[in-house]
């Protein structure tokens, strides 16, 4: 990982750790206004990071819900429409 990936990682992980206390589920996106101004170059890995780690999170909750579903013998949650295809 690049000095750049490592900042923008560090920071991406910090603002989302930050966003519940702040109240504001979106600060992401100020932060990220703010390196646009600095540095174009680490406010492109910063946005990537953050889109990294929201999409795991994502992934892990409904990983969480799917265990959690089928140890209590409920419905599994339905995965989003593979919109790849076009259809």
């Amino acid at each position: 990982m690049s000095f750049i990936q490592e900042l923008a990682d560090d920071l991406a992980r910090d603002v989302l750790d930050s966003q519940d206390e702040l109240g504001d589920d979106r600060f992401y996106e100020q932060v990220g206004r703010v390196l646009l101004a600095a540095s174009p170059t680490l406010q492109e890995s910063f946005m990537t990071s953050i889109r990294i780690r929201l999409a795991e999170r994502r992934g892990r909750d409904f990983l969480d819900k799917a265990l959690k579903a089928k140890r209590d013998g409920s419905k599994a949650p339905d995965a989003p429409r593979d919109l790849s295809s076009g259809h």
